[in-house]
């Protein structure tokens, strides 16, 4: 990895990717590896913590094996997932979910950014980006990296910069709508807990005020990331304050410690985009549309759709098109659109304590319910094949 501003004084690249997530890593990887010349930047500086996608199921490590980058999860420490615990009313129950990992995203993050930077790819963290309009057969991307301004052109753009789209505010931020009933994100990561949680299981605490997951990462941490409904969180003192009460409400014996955890929250998390494309600009990852995603599923919808756009990218340098930007809608539709339905319609369940208390209920005594569920989540993306419990 780079800081250095002399590496961009190359003012032309095939592609300019804003965002370095899962979605705008894979891109970066996928491209470079394709022979692309490719600009990566990120806002942030790296690494740096994120507030969700530690869980990681059959369709990511798929998605990675299948990029050849199938050692990376080990190497970085990942904790193996074999099983989900949901509780709600002081009830819970245990169901096997074989095949999963956890990896926080400081470290996902960063390997997935290295193993673009080893494909070829250039990558300069605590840059802003803003996009321009196009010129002839390139678009304009203006960089600012501290007091420094360096407008840059590119071939394709990739713009995987996350819920807020803040690299493309203006000319397409009409083109999103939250929705009505979205919860926020928060999260923050635990170094107690030792007896509550065990390695390899999710944990999953949901309430009247939202649910809130919880999973053992790399050196004994806990990772929790909740979905917290905004009207509780405008009423209560913090994020804490609320994620504190749906694990007491569920039967956890944590509320303590995420109390006097430092959290961080994040924008309104469902939304919807009425384009993925424009011209020679793909939207991919969170700026693409999101819907709560459940076990895994975000990051799987990432990793997938960001290489698919970054082979598109790479493909369409001379040629791209308005068949292009109709390409990109029905890969991304094939890749992302039915699990985000299927996630859409596990979430809304999710809003309704008394429906989840029924539902852990019933799984109590009927565990194989889950099963159906349980392989559709796990189908993995080029075979349909499924990891049975």
């Amino acid at each position: 990895m780079t800081s250095e501003t002399s590496v961009i004084a190359k003012t032309e690249w095939d592609v300019v990717i804003v965002g370095a997530g899962p979605a705008g890593g894979m891109a970066a990887f996928e491209a470079a590896r394709r022979g692309a010349s490719v600009l990566l930047v990120d806002k942030a500086h790296f690494p740096r913590y994120k507030v969700c996608g530690c869980c990681l199921n059959l369709r990511v490590l798929d998605a990675l094996e299948s990029a050849g980058l199938g050692g990376m999860l080990e190497a970085n420490g990942a904790v193996p997932l074999d099983g989900f615990r949901l509780a709600a009313g002081g009830r819970h129950v245990d169901l096997i979910l074989p095949g999963g990992a956890a990896l926080s995203r400081r470290r996902l993050d960063r390997a997935l950014v290295e193993s673009a930077v080893e494909q070829g790819a250039v990558f300069i963290p605590k840059c802003r980006a803003v996009l321009g309009p196009t010129c002839g057969t390139t678009r304009t991307v203006t960089l600012r990296i501290g007091e420094t301004a360096i407008t840059v052109m590119a071939k394709v753009v990739v713009a995987a910069d996350g819920l807020t789209q803040s690299s493309s505010k203006g000319e397409f931020s009409a083109s999103v709508r939250v929705s009505r009933r979205s919860h926020i994100g928060a999260g923050a990561v635990l170094s107690g807990c030792a007896e509550a949680f065990r390695p390899g299981t999710i944990y999953m605490a949901n309430g009247r005020e939202g649910y809130v997951g919880l999973v053992r990462i790399e050196g004994g941490m806990v990772n929790v990331a909740a979905a917290l409904n905004p009207e509780g969180t405008s009423q209560a003192r913090s994020l804490a304050t609320v994620a504190a009460r749906i694990v007491d409400e569920a039967g956890f014996s944590c509320a303590e410690d995420l109390s006097g955890a430092a959290w961080t929250g994040t924008p309104p998390l469902t939304r919807s985009a009425s384009r993925l494309s424009a011209d020679r600009l793909l939207f991919v990852g969170d700026a693409s549309g999101y819907v709560e995603p459940f076990t895994g599923e975000g990051m799987a919808w990432a990793l997938s759709a960001g290489r698919a756009a970054g082979r598109l990218a790479s493909e369409s340098l001379e040629t791209f098109d308005a068949s292009t930007e109709e390409t990109w809608q029905t890969q991304h539709g094939s890749l992302v659109g039915g699990r985000q339905r299927l996630c859409r319609f596990v979430t809304m369940g999710l809003r309704y304590p008394a429906l989840v208390k029924a539902g852990v209920r019933a799984l109590t005594i009927a565990p194989q319910l889950a099963t159906p569920f349980i392989k559709r989540l796990n189908r993995t993306e080029a075979t349909g094949a499924t990891v049975e419990s």
